[in-house]
């Protein structure tokens, strides 16, 4: 559907895409842009591989984590109306808040929470479904040690650093984070189809979830329909292609949504997007990390990304405010680093931007001391072995044994490590249903490296 001119031809992209779905073995996409002050969507392929019923514009998907963009958008308001501060300590809003590190509980903010330089292990226990979860979670952490010094690196927080800003956002606001956004986000701009909660979604327009063992045997439903409530304030969002574009038409116009009604001062969004810590691994998704933001680095020009996964979709949303530009694509499958490639420099050639960089090439002619990168670097529940064998490096990744025996993989996955700098990495794949990854082995300050940094994630040094 287009709402005006847009110098695209989208029934070739349609077409486009709807190929690389099946060579991705990805059931569905939909896609927006908005470009100009005009919008263009289309969706492809089926929201149920058992079913066979066709995904509309209409369809919702789950948005994994870009939901921390809503929440750092609703923290924002707060900034706005003078209630927080994002240099306050946390416990200046929740008196008993504590964590195992004395300093980190006395220190942390929330923009260390919104940078994910907070550094607490996500030991918060099993807070329940209840409408306490995210209550039951700040007091679950009272004894959760540091994965490294607060501020120390960046180190993506999947569930409680977030979880920990709605709970500031709760007793704040009188209200349970659900109700926190659909009032101060949700109705204010108009969305009738995002929800925080599953139970609020109609399972008659919602996508479903697929997982791929292998390209043969095509994509299979995922046994798992949603995420733990936990997850809400990082990663339960649920929306369609057009309202993921009205959260972008906020961060593109100072604030305002599409009905003309300012959720957001533009101060507030500026800060969204100025506030920043450098990502230790930069190629993968960008340099920096912003205040729900991230930020990337395309031959030069600034663009802002927020993604998010659950388990069988995927969401993904680039802004590009030097062309007034934002694109985005919904799906029910795994994520596929190069088909969000290929698709949204398919769009952006058309329209004459900037367009998605590639991985940088490795350096053929490293010389690295390889005995300060070997090692094990783990947290619970996983565990990276980085060995020195015949002058190169590999990984071995374990994986959990059931999520393993699932998709049909070995217990244990190896892989070469390609050095691009001193403390970057590409991580070839193992297998044809697998990319290319990137690495950061980092911080010598006494000698060994003490992190790994991938997919976001930090993982210290145990031997």
């Amino acid at each position: 559907m287009l709402n005006g001119p847009m110098p695209i031809d989208v029934p070739r992209i349609r077409t486009r895409v709807g190929e690389l779905l099946a060579e991705y073995g990805i059931p569905s996409a939909a896609v927006g842009v908005l470009h100009g002050g005009q919008t263009a969507e289309f969706a492809v392929g089926v929201k149920h591989v058992e079913t066979g019923e066709a995904a509309t514009t209409d369809t919702v998907y789950q948005c994994g984590s870009m939901t921390k963009t809503w929440t750092a958008l609703a923290f924002m308001q707060l900034v706005d109306e003078g209630k927080v501060d994002l240099d306050e300590p946390v416990r200046t809003y929740l008196p008993g808040f504590r964590v195992a590190d004395p300093e980190t509980s006395a220190k942390v903010t929330a923009r260390h929470l919104l940078y994910h330089t907070g550094g607490t292990e996500e030991l918060y226990g099993d807070p329940g479904e209840d409408d306490d979860v995210y209550e039951r979670m700040v007091e679950n952490i009272a004894d959760a040690p540091q994965v490294f010094p607060l501020g120390r690196t960046h180190g993506y927080s999947a569930a409680l650093g977030y979880a920990i800003l709605a709970r500031i956002l709760e007793v704040l606001d009188g209200k349970g984070w659900d109700d926190v956004m659909r009032d101060r986000l949700f109705d204010p701009m108009g969305l009738t189809s995002t929800a925080s909660r599953h139970e609020q979604v109609d399972a008659a327009r919602a996508a479903t979830g697929h997982l791929l063992r292998t390209l043969e045997e095509g994509p299979i439903v995922t046994p798992i329909d949603y995420l733990p409530r936990a997850f809400g304030p990082g990663g339960n969002i649920t929306s369609t292609i057009r309202e993921v574009l009205a959260l972008a038409h906020v961060l593109l116009h100072d604030g305002t949504a599409p009905n003309g009604r300012r959720v957001a001062s533009a101060e507030s969004i500026r800060e969204m997007m100025r506030s920043r810590v450098p990502v230790p691994d930069p190629y993968m998704f960008g340099p920096a990390w912003a205040l729900g933001l991230i930020v990337c680095d395309w031959q030069g020009e600034t663009v802002y990304a927020t993604d998010g996964s659950t388990i069988g979709q995927n969401a993904r949303l680039r802004v590009l405010p030097g062309s007034n530009t934002a694109i985005a694509m919904l799906t029910n499958g795994a994520p596929r680093e190069s088909l969000y490639r290929k698709v949204f420099n398919e769009i952006l050639t058309g329209l004459g931007t900037v367009t998605v960089p590639d991985l940088p090439a490795p350096d053929p002619a490293p010389h690295l001391d390889l005995s300060r990168y070997a090692g094990v670097y783990e947290r619970p529940g996983t565990r990276f072995e980085v060995s020195a064998e015949d002058g190169r490096l590999t990984l071995t990744l374990a994986l959990n044994p059931m999520h393993a025996d699932f998709l049909r993989k070995p217990h244990h996955l190896r892989y070469e490590l390609l050095p691009v700098s001193e403390t970057h990495f590409l991580m070839a794949p193992a297998d044809p249903s697998e990319e290319t990854q990137t690495v950061a082995i980092y911080d010598f300050t006494d000698g060994p490296a003490r992190y790994l940094h991938t997919n976001c994630r930090v993982h210290p040094r145990s031997w």
